[in-house]
């Protein structure tokens, strides 16, 4: 079964709209646990508008899953990461005012950058995965990194899935297929919903998780955040 992993960024976009701790952060990752998620991802940006770096320190005790720390690789992020030592780092290439992640690695021209990033994480014990675009040899790329793991990016899936395009998913595939290939995990993420979330985990093989956050928590307002977590399972199944 394709693991669910929970990004909580939005409840921290509402608690941080009125300040306080309403709704409360840490007690919706213990509820998406409890309630059968797998995982817990953040992705904390360098103005703390959503996920604050305190955040990612305050999890630590209440994540007992898998617990996911995603964001571009800048001094302050490589700290964080090395003093909560998450279970897994995603490195994703945004920038600073980036409203949300809008592109993979380029693993040919970033390969000794990501090189040196990924051996510090994986010295100390962090599992490695890295964001990247379903283009073959921006996978083989990612292989050189070091990297234990691929994200394959996702948008443009959903996108093509929600024209009715089911020919879509075919670059994913095969990114999937050559990834187990050369020997990498295939995690992903980025506009999987409910909508096309069962028809991409039966077209890609050796899928080992999905991170899902603004479908899941959106679709949470409407039918119950239990109900939904619940729901995920069932088509990862």
């Amino acid at each position: 079964m394709t693991k669910l992993s929970v990004n909580i960024n939005k409840i921290a976009t509402l608690r941080n709209s009125r300040g306080g701790n309403v709704p409360d952060l840490l007690k919706v990752a213990a509820d998406v646990q409890k309630f059968g998620a797998q995982g817990v991802t953040i992705h904390p940006r360098p103005d703390e508008r959503h996920i604050r770096y305190q955040d990612a320190r305050d999890l630590v005790p209440v994540v007992y899953t898998e617990y996911n720390i995603e964001g571009n690789p800048v001094k302050k992020f490589i700290d964080l990461v090395l003093e909560v030592k998450p279970t897994q780092v995603t490195l994703v290439p945004d920038a600073d005012d980036a409203i949300t992640s809008n592109a993979g690695w380029d693993t040919v021209k970033h390969k000794s950058f990501l090189q040196e990033v990924i051996q510090e994480f994986k010295s100390n014990g962090i599992r490695t995965s890295i964001f990247v675009d379903p283009v073959l040899n921006m996978v083989e790329g990612a292989k050189e990194t070091g990297t234990d793991r691929i994200e394959l990016y996702t948008e443009a899936f959903a996108h093509e899935y929600s024209k009715g395009n089911k020919e879509g998913v075919k670059p994913y595939a095969e990114s999937a297929v050559l990834a187990g290939q050369l020997g990498l995990g295939v995690n992903a993420g980025h506009d999987l919903s409910l909508d096309n979330i069962k028809y991409f985990r039966e077209n890609i093989p050796n899928l080992l998780e999905v991170s899902i956050g603004h479908a899941l928590i959106s679709e949470s307002i409407y039918l119950g955040l239990e109900n939904v977590v619940n729901m995920y399972l069932q088509k990862l199944k």
